[in-house]
């Protein structure tokens, strides 16, 4: 069955809008964690699988909900012939950080993968612990939130030749769960119309998601980023704007004033792609104070939020200005109670300050661990047009910098050095290595696993890829992190 135009995040819409939807771009996925992994499938034909049909009811839906696509979204979607992907093989063993995947074609239809792409991580988990531990993996296995979600599993263990396990489904248990963890949500906040769910990329699949955003809607949440689920449910679709999108222009100030300038909605300003606090507050409440009644919001998403907050609510009051605070990553209960009791300690007025919740609603309470988070899966954007492009982040030792470029993964044979070394497509296989991405398929094995050590797990950089980072650091920041 064809998948659907709309089976991803709201946000891929409004940032084609404000971008270049033809525009050739490389994204890459990675896990930032987890140890050594092995790769269950054949990579590029599930991707091709992935990727949408669209239907004239798709474009109506959207327009109806402020996302009415342009010509040039709708040509890049239907360009399938044009992406070029690059992946490990089946049964390749890869480690923590190592590109193991990337995508390169129109801009539009690379982005659009992503939620879907980033739940690849529950059928890599699944295949590394079953030739860990399959005893163990029948015990994490044991009870599931639904068919689907049993049906991977049982496809990932036949495809890695190991014996099925016994799995249970208990949709309504799972159901039961979010909803109570969204009620106490919703009496934190005492609004359930300040509460949004942003949870798609920490589903293990669709059919969980759909799970969890009912339970969601029987709480009063009537918001959320997964554009199908909104459609099959009644909601109402949100999102604005992701990382990609502040990396494609290469400045905060340029990427706010694309998205406020390019479409008649209101914006979220995403403020942590370079630097919170020195970067993204300034270049949003300089747009802001040019149009104080316009009602656009500023989004924290990574580092020390508490003090990124009252600096903001600080400097908003200096400049006279009110922006929509939104705060998200990682948010849980506790958390939540604590940015309400800052509000309250600052004044701030509740029907300003909203919470999008991911994972502590989908993710925590499965009945299993082989969450997203458990490996820290990412997809990102790496090269827009011919420009190499990265994350840097609030905090560098958070492990969220991103690498530039088109990346290749190369892997030790002989020698010393690094296990796996990060290179750039087109480049000369280093001395003592081989190009893993052009492998051929293997039976999936953890051989060469046992033992690594953590600094043996670390990856290296080519010189190549190496120059890039420090070309586009020293860019980002001439006086230095």
């Amino acid at each position: 069955m064809p998948q659907s135009l709309l089976a991803t995040d709201g946000y891929k819409f409004s940032m084609a809008e404000a971008g270049w939807p033809l525009r050739k771009e490389t994204f890459y996925y990675s896990h930032r964690k987890g140890g050594p992994q092995v790769m269950p499938l054949d990579l590029e034909a599930w991707v091709r699988a992935l990727l949408p049909e669209p239907r004239a009811e798709d474009y109506a839906f959207l327009a109806r909900h402020d996302y009415e696509m342009g010509v040039g979204f709708k040509a890049a979607i239907l360009r399938k012939e044009r992406l070029s992907v690059r992946a490990v093989p089946r049964g390749a063993l890869f480690l923590p950080r190592e590109p193991i995947l990337t995508i390169t074609g129109p801009s539009a239809l690379v982005s659009w993968l992503e939620p879907l792409l980033l739940q690849l991580n529950y059928r890599v988990q699944v295949a590394t612990q079953a030739l860990q531990d399959r005893e163990a993996l029948a015990r994490t296995l044991a009870t599931v939130s639904c068919e689907e979600e049993k049906r991977i599993a049982l496809e990932t263990l036949d495809q890695m030749g190991v014996k099925a396990v016994s799995i249970r489904v208990d949709s309504e248990g799972y159901l039961q769960r979010v909803r109570a963890q969204v009620k106490e949500l919703v009496d934190i906040v005492e609004d359930p119309s300040r509460i949004f769910e942003v949870g798609l990329r920490a589903a293990t699949c669709l059919e969980q998601h759909a799970l969890a955003l009912r339970a969601c809607q029987e709480a009063g949440v009537q918001r959320t980023s997964n554009v199908e689920g909104a459609r099959e449910l009644g909601m109402i679709p949100v999102g604005t704007m992701g990382h990609e999108h502040v990396q494609r222009y290469g400045s905060d100030d340029a990427a706010y004033r694309a998205m406020h300038e390019r479409r008649p909605q209101r914006s979220s300003y995403l403020l942590d792609t370079f630097d919170t606090l020195t970067s993204g507050i300034p270049a949003a409440f300089k747009l802001i104070s040019e149009e104080p009644q316009g009602g656009d919001s500023i989004r924290f998403d990574s580092g020390n939020k508490k003090l990124q907050y009252l600096y903001a609510v600080t400097r908003a009051r200096d400049l006279g200005i009110k922006p929509v605070i939104i705060l998200e990553d990682g948010l849980d209960a506790q958390m939540t109670r604590e940015f309400e009791e800052l509000r309250k300690q600052v004044g701030w007025e509740p029907t300003t300050q909203f919470y999008g919740y991911g994972g502590h609603i989908v993710a925590r309470t499965m009945s299993h661990a082989l969450t997203r988070d458990r490996v820290a899966a990412i997809y990102k954007l790496s090269c827009s047009g011919a420009t190499p492009v990265m994350k840097f982040g609030n905090e560098l030792a958070e492990g969220k910098q991103s690498v530039p470029g088109t990346p290749v993964l190369f892997r030790r044979r002989t020698g010393s050095g690094p296990l796996g070394l990060v290179g750039q497509a087109g480049e000369a296989t280093p001395q003592g290595y081989f190009p893993l991405m052009e492998s051929a398929a293997s039976a999936p094995s953890l051989v060469g696993a046992e033992g690594l050590t953590p600094e043996e797990q670390r990856i290296g950089y080519t010189a190549t890829t190496q120059a890039l980072v420090e070309s586009l650091t020293r860019r980002h920041f001439p006086q230095g992190r």
